[in-house]
């Protein structure tokens, strides 16, 4: 089956593009799961989980086993290839990198009086990063969240992803965890990884905040467990969306958008906006093309049927607005002097620029996370950086002479709020000098 293709004026409704970019926050089924296990565990805390683990994993663990030894991860480097060893070092060499630039400084401003007011950043003390591996081990994933937590100070970084066969967690996604700086590892997938993070257990020590990405029982965990912890974002299934002209490669955009079809939930979105209808048709005729050449044909042709879309609209600046109403987590720039067009960009997780900036650079060695948000959250929400894994304090030093002369602005307020113990606070401090 081919994507869907529409043509849309710029104005009035379009009932395909409408259902197209409903997404739902979450799964009515995964919420009620959710509940259940995290409830559970709660209670019964590692029990609980190695009960739910066997449940959903189909994985026979014991509370002693579900930390991944210190031996196994330092043997994990001599299991995988030399290239790949590579591989994951230049990739976190560029995270790292990019992680240190954008540490927000300590800063602070002077006073009229000759006091100051300012911010102070702290790292956490311990977090958790979720690692999924249903489908695939997302060895990025870890480089793009431990990372950040280790150039952020944290001291504490505990990362959980299910374990398959032979009980064990993958060799390149060990190594990885091992190198980005993460200080546990725990055998534990899906809710059950959500709820021993949040709630603690006797084997796994509770955490501050949760990063990191999942699939729709993952989400309604983390959904669930907000407030017992700090949370990135809840992230579901991948999307992209591309805004192309006439001059763009019909057979890098198909490329594009099926690299997002093949991460096999089927709830994938592939979302192309361009002002040819020329290329439209041909970049439909390689998404067909291209796609049966992929290893995940099964689930990218579900994508295809379900989840893509290329909609032909009267220019880019229609385009433009279409691409801000659907907020996608990725977005990609396929036109004529596209630098120039990343201002007019308002909703998108990440933007990429140009024919040579494929979302691919992204998901693995550009620099900025990955965990980007999905569903239309970019309108809300912005992706995982380096200062999610530190605490932001205000520091406020004034002199006599600053509150001096405050103090009558002090005492408004305190009158008009009824609040007149905030007043006296203030006011007492010159009534009794």
């Amino acid at each position: 089956m081919s994507a869907k293709m529409v043509k849309w004026a710029g104005v009035g409704r379009n009932r395909t593009i409408e259902v197209f970019f409903q997404r739902p926050a979450f799964d009515v089924k995964a919420e009620k799961v959710a509940a259940q296990v995290l409830r559970e565990i709660r209670r019964c805390g590692d029990a609980a989980v190695v009960r739910f683990v066997k449940k959903f994993d189909g994985v026979s663990l014991s509370a002693s086993n579900l930390a991944v030894d210190k031996t196994i991860l330092a043997l994990a480097r001599r299991k995988i290839s030399k290239n790949f060893v590579l591989a994951i070092k230049e990739a976190h060499r560029r995270i790292a990198l990019f992680a240190e630039a954008g540490l927000r400084k300590d800063w602070q401003i002077a006073t009229p009086g000759g006091g100051a007011v300012g911010e102070k950043f702290v790292p956490m003390d311990r977090v958790g990063v979720y690692i999924p591996g249903g489908t695939a081990p997302l060895v990025s994933t870890a480089l793009m969240t431990v990372t950040l937590a280790k150039t952020a100070g944290v001291k504490e970084i505990v990362a959980c992803s299910p374990c398959t066969d032979g009980n064990q967690i993958n060799n390149h996604l060990l190594y990885a965890l091992d190198l980005a700086g993460a200080t546990e590892v725990y055998r534990i997938g899906g809710i059950q990884a959500i709820g021993a993070m949040a709630y603690g257990t006797r084997s796994v020590r509770r955490v501050q905040k949760i990063v990191g990405p999942g699939g729709a029982f993952v989400t309604a965990a983390k959904r669930q467990v907000y407030g017992d912890v700090a949370l990135d974002l809840v992230a579901g299934p991948s999307e992209i969306a591309v805004l192309a002209d006439d001059g763009a490669k019909p057979e890098y955009i198909a490329a594009d958008l099926l690299s997002q079809a093949e991460h096999g939930t089927g709830l994938e979105k592939s979302l192309l906006v361009t002002s040819s209808e020329k290329l439209a048709y041909a970049v439909r005729r390689e998404i067909d093309k291209q796609a049966q050449l992929l290893q995940r044909a099964d689930a990218v042709n579900k994508v295809i049927a379900d989840g893509m879309l290329l909609v032909v609209v009267r220019n880019v600046s229609d385009g433009m607005a279409l691409c801000n109403a659907f907020a996608p987590e990725h977005l990609e720039l396929m036109v004529r002097h596209a630098r120039k067009w990343v201002d007019k960009v308002r909703k998108a997780g990440a933007v990429f620029v140009g024919p040579w900036s494929p979302e691919s650079v992204g998901d693995f060695v550009a620099g900025p996370s990955h965990v980007l948000p999905t569903g239309g959250a970019a309108a809300m929400f912005s992706g995982l950086t380096v200062d999610d894994f530190r605490r932001r304090t205000s520091v406020i030093a004034c002199t006599k002479d600053d509150l001096k002369s405050v103090a009558p602005i002090i005492d408004a307020f305190g009158l008009m709020e009824g609040l007149d113990g905030h007043a006296k606070s203030a006011l007492m401090r010159f009534s009794q000098s």
